[in-house]
């Protein structure tokens, strides 16, 4: 309400057919489409609970760089509330950073049998209950909280790894086979990798001696360093244009990397400086 008060004594909302509009007619791209920020009825619409929000993030957050992270097709929805926003005088950095849709099998945006939009949380239970099944199945002997532990980490990081791994931009099917396999491009593939490191120094115990120095002989070793070096230059292009998915990439070429390392550079079965030059690594 009083967003809508104080927008209609500046003068930047005015009644249009009953409702109070934000026009912009000072700029081509929005002049055709005002921002309703209240209806007829005395309802309120998206634009006017966003504008309150941005009051609260700056004045009581202090926050001076937002993002909204919303599909493609609100975009002239933030357009909208980015230019209302400058004609309240608010100085504030705001980004859309826009994103595509999550498809089904039938390439359509995923839909339950009902008709209705998948739920997040339906989504994350349920790849918990698939994971645990696996879990099960390899892993028999596990205790019941071990199980409940692993599947949770395993479901979570696979929907969460299969959303952030694409193209913000582009639409992707949902394949739950794909996301919870143990090959490709997924999470529970960079999980075995991670497992595999622990795995060493769990059975080294307080058998552990670091070089100083990484020896590099082997091409298994040459081409881990490489990679690991490759950190440094990825991070930075990850904040250009908002693309997580090169982070993604990275970690699962340096996975696979890892994995020729482990298969072709004996740990364990090494001594002296080469194993603790590949600890190390």
């Amino acid at each position: 309400g009083p967003v809508v008060d104080e927008l209609t004594e500046k003068g930047l909302a005015e009644e249009s057919d009953g409702a109070m509009c934000i026009f912009f007619r000072d700029i081509p791209a929005l002049a055709e489409t005002p921002a309703i920020v209240r209806t007829r009825d005395g309802g309120f619409h998206y634009a006017t609970s966003d504008l309150a929000t941005i009051d609260y993030r700056v004045s009581e957050l202090n926050a001076d760089k937002i993002w909204y992270v919303v599909g493609a097709p609100q975009q002239l929805h933030f357009q909208q509330i980015f230019a209302a926003t400058k004609m309240r005088g608010k100085n504030v950095d705001m980004t859309h950073v826009a994103h595509g849709s999550i498809l089904g099998s039938d390439r359509k945006i995923m839909k339950t049998r009902d008709g209705d939009n998948v739920q997040l949380l339906d989504v994350l239970q349920e790849a918990v209950e698939r994971a645990s099944a696996i879990v099960k199945e390899k892993n028999p002997t596990l205790s019941k909280d071990e199980q409940k532990d692993i599947s949770e980490a395993i479901g979570l990081g696979a929907v969460k790894y299969a959303e952030l791994s694409q193209h913000r931009m582009t639409d992707y099917i949902f394949s739950w086979d794909k996301m919870l396999s143990f090959q490709g491009n997924t999470a529970p593939y960079l999980m075995n990798a991670y497992v595999r490191t622990r795995a060493i120094f769990r059975k080294l115990g307080d058998d552990v001696t670091f070089s100083d120095a990484v020896t590099i002989e082997a091409y298994g070793e040459r081409a881990l360093a490489i990679k690991l070096t490759q950190f440094g230059e990825t991070v930075p292009d990850i904040l250009n244009d908002f693309r997580p998915n090169l982070l993604a990439n990275y970690l699962f070429e340096l996975a696979q990397t890892f994995h020729s390392f482990y298969e072709e550079c004996p740990i364990l079965k090494s001594e002296g400086g080469t194993r603790a030059s590949r600890l190390v690594l």
